[in-house]
């Protein structure tokens, strides 16, 4: 199992959520990878809590799958707001299935399902 920087990501996730950073007209565009580990931190995020909140048991294929569409919405989501282009989103999209796979293997991979 890899390790993952939590702290890391979500530096980075507050970076393009709060726009502390990228917000100058005439800096580069944000990355694909940086709006890939943003969405990526932010589905699971968004899962951990939901997760919290039922209580419910839920298996790692089908966690994997739900967050790696999570993170593709966000994307979505991102790419409206900051700019990119198709390639750029297309590219981000693969970047955050490949991040939050990691993220939840380094969370719960030893496990053979989640329960909070």
């Amino acid at each position: 199992m890899g390790y993952y920087d939590f702290e890391k990501a979500r530096t980075t996730r507050d970076k393009v959520y709060d726009r502390t950073e990228y917000d100058d007209h005439h800096k580069a565009k944000i990355s694909h990878e940086v709006i890939g580990a943003a969405a990526a931190f932010e589905a699971m995020n968004l899962w951990e809590r939901k997760q919290r909140e039922s209580g419910h048991e839920v298996s790692h294929g089908f966690a994997k799958e739900a967050l790696a569409a999570a993170a593709g919405f966000e994307i979505d989501r991102l790419v409206e707001t900051k700019g990119l282009d198709f390639v750029d989103r297309e590219k981000a999209k693969r970047h955050a299935e490949k991040q939050v796979e990691d993220m939840y293997d380094s969370q719960y991979g030893e496990r053979e399902s989640y329960s909070s």
